[in-house]
C-alpha cells in the first residue's frame, strides 16, 4: 500500500489551479497553440478557454497572451503562467517528499483519525509569492504546512510563536500503526 496525495495552489481559499490545469499551461507551452493543446489533451476549446479566464480571472494577472497573424502566431505563456507552474512543481514536490518520508509520520507517534489539533513551535517562516511554508517543531520531529502568504499575514505567524497544526482527513491520508504477530 502506498500514500497518495493531491496537491493544489489556492487564492483566497478558492482552488487556482492543479494537476490538470498544470498540465495544460504545460501542454500549451509545449504546442504554442491552444487548440493543439486541447487536442493533445483531448479538451474542448472551449473548457480551456474557460479555464484560463478563471485562472486569470482569479490572479489578476493573465497566464496566456494570444498573437494573431503572421508567421509568430499562437498562444504562450506569460511570466505569470510560467511562474504557476513552478509554484506548483516545488509544492508537489515538497508534499510528495514529505508524504514518502514514513519516519516524519511515525516519529510523531501519531495515529491519525478524522481531525488532530498538535500544539507546537514556529520554527521558520518562508514566503514566496502566492505560497508560504510554516515549519513546526512537534517533538521529536516537525512538520511543514504549506499555506498562502496572505494567511501567514493574516495569522501574523512569525518564528517562535505556540501554534496548532490542524490536521484534517480531506487533505492528509489515515495511518495506522500494524499490531506485530
Amino acid at each position: 500500500m502506498e500514500a497518495k496525495t493531491k496537491v493544489w495552489l489556492a487564492e483566497e481559499g478558492k482552488p487556482l489551479i492543479g494537476a490538470g490545469k498544470v498540465e495544460l499551461l504545460k501542454a500549451i507551452d509545449e504546442e504554442r497553440s491552444l487548440r493543439k493543446a486541447c487536442m493533445k489533451m483531448d479538451i474542448s476549446y472551449k473548457h480551456a478557454w474557460n479555464v484560463l479566464n478563471k485562472i486569470s480571472e482569479r490572479l489578476g494577472k493573465d497566464v496566456v497572451t494570444t498573437v494573431r497573424g503572421g508567421k509568430d502566431q499562437g498562444t504562450f505563456l506569460t511570466d505569470e503562467g510560467r511562474r504557476l507552474i513552478e509554484e506548483y512543481e516545488m509544492n508537489r514536490k515538497f508534499i510528495n517528499n514529505t508524504m514518502e518520508d514514513e519516519g516524519s509520520w511515525e516519529n510523531l507517534g501519531l495515529a491519525i483519525s478524522a481531525r488532530n489539533k498538535i500544539l507546537g513551535k514556529v520554527i521558520s517562516v518562508e514566503k514566496d509569492g502566492i505560497v508560504g511554508k510554516v515549519r513546526i517543531e512537534i517533538e521529536p520531529t516537525a512538520l511543514t504546512s504549506v499555506i498562502t502568504s496572505e494567511a501567514i499575514d493574516r495569522l501574523d505567524i512569525k518564528e517562535g510563536d505556540e501554534v496548532f497544526a490542524i490536521i484534517k482527513s480531506t487533505e492528509v491520508l489515515i495511518g495506522k500503526k500494524m499490531k506485530e504477530g
